[in-house]
């Protein structure tokens, strides 16, 4: 198990809408578990209290290396010390995380573009929490860094689907395989729909990684 006692993890309650944060410490560990210390506030240093169930994304660096898990609470414990048992899928279920760049995983999503005034549709080539590359017909243009605005359809494996409503830059217009894509760089997003966009592209590599 790359967690060890003693790791500081981060946990981010990533089915909030605040996309709040939290710091906590591995305690002890398991075949399929963790157990943590109480988890803290990122900001505020104030105690929180999850429920069991509750689904979290966990964190951490290892050897230099960021990684991070899907995980759910799956029990408390009191050894000295008030502990929570999170469930751990196993290393070979642990994500990379790019620190310097975001993440950008391809998905045909739907992305409705405002084109003076009307919403047209479109797919998505890729995402990731700085930008979308979308397809393009054979008609629709962008000039270098004209600003478009964007809604972006997020579905998630629990049913769930999220608008991401935003304005973007267009970086570039290039071809991939006898097809012409936009790359849009987003402009002026805000905090929680970076985070649901980050929390989707993590999602979609664990599902590219369990469909292999």
């Amino acid at each position: 198990m790359r967690l060890s006692v003693g790791t500081t993890i981060i946990i981010d309650k990533d089915f909030t809408e605040k996309g709040e944060k939290y710091k906590s410490k591995v305690v002890d560990t398991g075949k399929d578990f963790i157990m943590i210390a109480y988890p803290a506030h990122y900001e505020t240093g104030k105690t929180a209290f999850f429920m069991d169930g509750t689904q979290l994304l966990i964190s951490f660096v290892e050897n230099k290396m960021s990684y991070a898990f899907r995980t759910e609470v799956a029990g408390r414990l009191n050894r000295g010390i008030p502990m929570l048992k999170l469930t751990y899928p196993g290393d070979d279920q642990l994500i990379k995380i790019q620190r310097r760049e975001f993440v950008r995983v391809e998905t045909p999503i739907d992305v409705a573009v405002d084109y003076g005034g009307v919403f047209q549709q479109f797919v998505a080539e890729d995402i990731s929490a700085g930008g979308i590359a979308i397809n393009l017909g054979p008609k629709e243009e962008f000039e270098d860094n004209e600003c478009v605005k964007l809604i972006i359809a997020l579905p998630f494996m629990n049913d769930e689907i999220k608008y991401i409503k935003t304005e973007a830059h267009a970086v570039r217009t290039w071809e991939k395989n006898n097809r012409r894509i936009a790359s849009m760089q987003f402009a002026e997003i805000n905090s929680t729909d970076r985070q649901n966009i980050i929390r989707f592209c993590f999602e979609r590599q664990l599902q590219e990684r369990n469909d292999k």
